[in-house]
C-alpha cells in the first residue's frame, strides 16, 4: 500500500531555484528523474522505502513543497534530510555572498543570482557512479550512458509515473553484473564495480554525515578515480562547501569567458580568496558559463585518467 504525504521544507531566502532546477534538468537521467513545470521529480530507493518524490519551490512561502509517494514511511526522516540536502536548503546565502562578493570577478555573478545553491544528491553512491560515467564525456553523453545502466540494471516501477520508469541500480546490482556492452570503457567498468563492491562491503560510506577526509582517501584508492572526481563527490555527496575541482574544463572555460588566465594554477590561486565557499563559486562560474546571455552546454570535464596521461591539457 502506498502512502502519500506533503511536507513544506523551509529555507533561508533568497533562493535561486531556477538555476538549481536547470542544473538538475540538464543532467536528469531518463527514467529516473524529470523536471516539469518547475517541479523536480524522481524515483527513490532507500533501505525501507521506495517510491516517488516531488520537490517544488514555493517562493512566496520561502519553502520547497515535498510530496512523497512511498510504500513505507519508516525512512521519512532520512528522506527529508536528503531532500533538504539535494536542494541545499540549510545554506545561509548572506554568509556566502559576504565572502564571494569581495572578489570583483565573482561579485557581478553573485549579485545576478542571489541565493544560488550547490545541488546535492539523494544518494551518494548514485552521484559517484554518475561522476565516474561523466568523465571525459559531455553532459548529454553522460545522461545517455547512465540511462543505459538504469535500463539494464535498475528495478522497474510497477507502473510508470510520467516519464519515470525505474529506480537507480543498487550497489549490489552493479557489483554483481556484467557492465560490458553498455558503451562504458574498460577503465570505467573497473572503477564502477570497485566502487560498488566497496559500498556493498560497507568499506565506503557516501553521505553528508561521512568523514570527508577518510572517504576521499578511500575513493582515491579505487583505480580510475582521481582528484576531479573526488572534488565533485565531496561537493555534491559529502556536503563540503569548500570543495573545488580546479582542473575542471568547465571552470577553465568560465575563466576564459571572463577574460581571466585559465591555467589550473591560476584558477587555484584565484580561488583561495573564496574559501570556505569555493563550491559556491564553482557553481556561479558554471551557471554563468551555461547561461551568460544564451544557454550553452556546461560542465564538460576531462577524466582524471586523461589528466594524468596528458598533463599539458590540465595545466
Amino acid at each position: 500500500m502506498q502512502s502519500t504525504l506533503t511536507i513544506h521544507l523551509q529555507y533561508h531566502p533568497p533562493f535561486e531555484a531556477g538555476s538549481l532546477l536547470a542544473f538538475l534538468q540538464r543532467r536528469a537521467i531518463p527514467g529516473v528523474e524529470e523536471v516539469v513545470n518547475r517541479c523536480y521529480r524522481r524515483t527513490v530507493l532507500i533501505p525501507n522505502s521506495k517510491g516517488i518524490i516531488e520537490l517544488e519551490p514555493i517562493k512566496q512561502a520561502h519553502s520547497v513543497q515535498l510530496r512523497l509517494h512511498l510504500n513505507d514511511l519508516s525512512d521519512l526522516s532520512t528522506l527529508v534530510r536528503r531532500c533538504r540536502y539535494l536542494f541545499d536548503l540549510d545554506a545561509i546565502p548572506e554568509a556566502i555572498a559576504g565572502v564571494l562578493e569581495t572578489d570583483p570577478l565573482l561579485a557581478p555573478l553573485v549579485k545576478a543570482r542571489p541565493g544560488l545553491r550547490v545541488p546535492g544528491t539523494i544518494d551518494g553512491f548514485e552521484l559517484t557512479v554518475r561522476a565516474i560515467i561523466g568523465q571525459q564525456v559531455s553532459v548529454a553523453g553522460a545522461r545517455t550512458l547512465a540511462a543505459r545502466l538504469v535500463t539494464a540494471l535498475g528495478e522497474p516501477l510497477e507502473q510508470p509515473y510520467g516519464t519515470l520508469t525505474h529506480f537507480f541500480p543498487t550497489a549490489r546490482a552493479i557489483a554483481q553484473s556484467d557492465l560490458h556492452g553498455l558503451g562504458l570503457t574498460r577503465s570505467r567498468v573497473t572503477a564502477l564495480q570497485s566502487l560498488a563492491q566497496s559500498v556493498v562491503e560497507e568499506r565506503l560510506t557516501l553521505d553528508g554525515i561521512a568523514d570527508r577526509e577518510q572517504t576521499i582517501t578511500r575513493l582515491l584508492q579505487i583505480p580510475g578515480i582521481g582528484p576531479w572526481t573526488t572534488s565533485y563527490v565531496a561537493m555534491r555527496a559529502l556536503g563540503d562547501p569548500d570543495a573545488f575541482p580546479a582542473t575542471d574544463l568547465g571552470l577553465r572555460r568560465a575563466f576564459e569567458q571572463l577574460g581571466q588566465p585559465s591555467k589550473t594554477i591560476n584558477i587555484g590561486k584565484h580561488a583561495e580568496s573564496w574559501r570556505p565557499w569555493r563550491a559556491y563559486s564553482a557553481h556561479h562560474l558554471w551557471t554563468n558559463l551555461a547561461a551568460p546571455l544564451a544557454s550553452t552546454e556546461s560542465f564538460i570535464s576531462l577524466s582524471d585518467e586523461e589528466r594524468r596521461i596528458n598533463r599539458p591539457v590540465s595545466s
